[in-house]
């Protein structure tokens, strides 16, 4: 066992939760699961591993990882989704560990897949994040999606093998559900950051996106998969920038009407 502490947030994530707590057994005595409202029986399923359950509210992705965080007995943070899973290779590159330098953070290699199908090329094909870090050096900022880590200039960034196995989607309708989601979510963000949608982003960029993933980094090798892929994220910029565009224009019209409305009353 690892002076690790494994941190997964969840919500509604019964199909696949199991699997991967399944692969962290073995690595530590500390894994928190922070379920946030889920409705179907993930909690069951949860509750039959040997993890701690904590249940709270949805404040954002990097807020509310960063709350989970703080219910951990270690310093050192795995911090996975409830469905980033483990290989052997990297359960044993974990185990492997020393744990002695703060200041050094471990990039995990994700094989990421579409249904049962490994993607390998395009958005998802080379994907790698950092997600093992001390907690009293790095931690997550508090943006509601789209979450980053936040690193002091003197980390050392460091590569262990093996791979995080993302089940990013099941299905079509699944990966348009999620799709959707995170374009809503993204549009707010970038709105309550003062950013705009320029007629380029709107009409060009999506373009330039599936131009990008489908030819430029090879998606077109993924096959069929890998053109919904490229087309489903180009349509994401698509939703972000023009849902963007309306929230620009409605904030405009309020600020016309409360202006309006001193006018008339001054």
């Amino acid at each position: 066992m690892q002076t690790v502490s494994v941190v997964i947030i969840c919500k509604n994530e019964a199909e696949i939760i199991g699997k991967t707590l399944q692969s962290l057994q073995g690595i530590t005595d500390d894994i928190i699961v922070y379920d946030n409202g889920s409705t179907d029986n993930t909690v069951e399923i949860i509750k039959q591993f040997n993890v701690h359950l904590h249940q709270g509210s949805w404040e954002g992705f990097g807020k509310t990882k960063r709350k989970a965080i703080e219910l951990a007995t270690y310093d050192w943070i795995l911090s996975l989704d409830a469905d980033e899973a483990i290989d052997e290779q990297l359960k044993q590159s974990l185990l492997q560990l020393t744990f002695t330098e703060e200041k050094t953070v471990y990039k995990l290699s994700f094989r990421n897949f579409f249904g049962n199908t490994v993607l390998k090329f395009g958005e998802w094909g080379t994907d790698k994040h950092i997600r093992l870090f001390n907690r009293n050096v790095v931690n997550w900022n508090d943006a509601p999606v789209h979450e980053s880590l936040v690193l002091p200039k003197d980390i050392e960034i460091k590569n262990l093998s093996g791979y995080v196995l993302h089940r990013t989607v099941k299905d079509v309708k699944d990966y348009a559900a999620k799709t959707l989601n995170y374009a809503m979510l993204n549009a707010e963000k970038y709105f309550q950051q003062g950013k705009k949608a320029s007629w380029i982003k709107i009409h060009l960029s999506p373009g330039f996106t599936f131009l990008h993933y489908y030819i430029f980094k090879l998606g077109f090798l993924d096959g069929y998969v890998g053109f919904i892929c490229a087309r489903m994220t180009a349509f994401y910029t698509f939703l972000k920038y023009t849902r963007l565009k309306e929230l620009s224009t409605t904030d405009q019209m309020n600020v016309a009407a409360r202006l309006g409305k001193k006018e008339t009353h001054g």
